[in-house]
This record gives structure tokens, sequence and C-alpha cells, in this order.
């Protein structure tokens, strides 16, 4: 394990009363796990201890004061009962300490707080696909997305239910520090590194029949053949599916269409491409099954806003 970074990011956990416990721990324990790239510290409103949405109380180091001195500050999840269109005038005072450009994230119901602070007027977010209505009810001025497990709208990041905050700090140290550092916090955590799909997949639907095949086996034969031009009719014949039949329950699995899936796997292995090799875009673009560079970049720029070029050589300086 390497030393721990001279400077570290300094990352402020806001508990709020109500908090949910496994949320508030995600971001110390995964970002905690980055080699010292970052110092996390939890805070409260008043400085004062907090009640959580289970049967304890927890004690914090740090009151308000400390969401000045943040580069990235996060909102866990709280209990559904406790968000609404306006913020407490304590929660409210806490938020104006965060300076402006400040990176903030919420995880869960934490968008519920961002919104009520005006931070994500005329963004695009997420929260738990159980609340969108409700959501879209108090909030119509945010463009909320309820499929996907996070959304990165720069400096504002907001993520799904519960897990979904160990994908969004793992956003945040592949988007700090590239792939490798990422994977190995997974590695360390026992979390996957990447999930695939959305909030889609866990939506509640109707039980499967039974024996109903996965696709599984599918997604993992795909993987190791992303440089090939495959096709939808390509996935159905290998899981023996009609195209129909494939598609619908690749859907169900996932949550994201085959095309959207593969595409999305294309995209993060080129990404870490482009971090750990020096290979050109083009010769990128061909390994990953893109048909040309122009639609790397295309799909690139789509996914995370930057050129190849610009990705890379934020990277490489890194390095």
């Amino acid at each position: 394990m390497h030393g721990r970074q001279r400077n570290p990011e300094r990352v402020v956990v806001l508990a709020l009363d109500g908090v949910y416990p496994f949320e508030l721990g995600m971001p110390s324990r995964i970002l905690g796990a980055a080699d010292g790239r970052y110092e996390v510290l939890t805070c409260t409103v008043d400085g004062r201890p907090v009640r959580t949405d289970a049967d304890f109380t927890i004690d914090v180091e740090h009151g308000p004061e400390a969401l000045e001195t943040a580069g990235t500050v996060v909102i866990p999840a709280v209990s559904p009962a406790r968000v609404g269109p306006d913020l407490p005038d304590e929660v409210a005072a806490a938020l104006d300490r965060i300076r402006p450009g400040t990176r903030t994230v919420s995880i869960c119901t934490g968008a519920f707080v961002l919104a009520a602070a005006g931070l994500l007027d005329g963004r695009r977010a997420t929260t738990h696909w159980q609340l969108a209505d409700e959501f879209r009810r108090l909030f119509p001025r945010v463009d909320l997305d309820p499929d996907v497990l996070f959304v990165d709208d720069d400096p504002v990041l907001t993520s799904a239910g519960a897990a979904s905050g160990v994908d969004i700090c793992l956003h945040l140290v592949r988007k700090d520090h590239g792939s490798d550092l990422a994977n190995t916090v997974a590695r360390r955590c026992v979390v996957p590194p990447f999930r695939e799909g959305g909030q889609a997949q866990y939506i509640e639907r109707p039980v499967p029949e039974t024996g109903a095949a996965s696709t599984a086996a599918t997604r993992a034969w795909a993987l190791r053949r992303l440089g090939e031009p495959l096709t939808l009719a390509d996935l159905a014949a290998h899981a023996r599916m009609s195209l129909r039949t494939f598609a619908r329950r690749f859907h169900d699995e996932v949550g994201l269409s085959p095309g959207r899936w593969l595409i999305q796997q294309r995209v993060a292995h080129a990404r870490h491409l482009l971090e750990a090799s020096d290979l050109t875009v083009d010769q990128i673009a061909g390994r990953v099954g893109f048909a040309t560079g122009a639609s790397l970049r295309q799909h690139l720029h789509a996914a995370i806003g930057v050129s190849p070029q610009a990705y890379r050589k934020t990277f490489q300086a890194a390095r």
C-alpha cells in the first residue's frame, strides 16, 4: 500500500437528522481505501450528535465550519419523512458555508436536500426510483433521470438508492485518479468496480417465469469480444434466444438495451487504455469496437464531456 498523500482532498460528509447509517459510512469506507488521496471528515449542522434512522445516535467531531474547508461535500441519505421542499434554517445555514464551486455529492434522498437548496435547478440529477414522482412534484426545475445509478453534472453529482453511494464514491476515485486506483479500492472493499446498467433493473416487476434463461453468460462472452463488430443478432444467437426475447430479458436484467450496454462497456475499456497505454486514439478505437477514432471521440465526449486527448493528458499528468 502506498504512503499517505501530502495534500489529500478534504471530503466533508454532512450528517443530518435521520441519516441512514449505511450511506453515512460509505464515503469514509470507500474514499478512505484510496491510498491517502482523501481526508474524510464528518460534521453536523451544529456540532451536536444526530439521531440516525436506526435505533442509535451518532456523535461527530466537527461542526458546520468544516464545510468551509471542503473540496468535496457529501450529503448522505436521510429518512424520506424528513425531506421536503424547504430546508430547516440550520440546514440552510450550514449549506451556505460551502464555498462556491465546491464539488457536492448526494446519496439517495440527499438529492432532496440539494434540490431544496436550489443546487439542482436546471441540472440533470437522480434519486431513488421509488421517490421519483414525489421529487418531480416538489422540484420541477430539476431534470430528473430515475433510471441511472448516478449522474455527474459537475460540480454537482447525485446518486440513486443505498448501494449506489458506493458506485458514486468509486466514480470519484476513478474520475480523480484513474481506473487502476478505483479498481484497487473496489477489490479492497470487496465490491464491483463498476455496476452494469441502472436503477431500472431494480424496479419492482413481475417475477420471471421459472427456469427463464439469463443473459449473464452472453454478457461475459461479449466483454471478451469488445473489439469485434457485435450485433444484437450475434448476442441473441449466443444466448439461443429470439431477438425480441433476448432484448426484453437483457433490459429486465441490466436496465439498458444491449446496444447501449455495449457502448457503455466500450467507453469504459477505452478509458482504461487511455490511462494505461500509449496506443493512439485510432488504435484504441479498434481494440474496443468503435469503427473509427471519430466514433470513439463522439462516444467518450457524450459519456464524460471531454476528448480522448484531454482525458489522457489529465491522467498522464496525475501519474
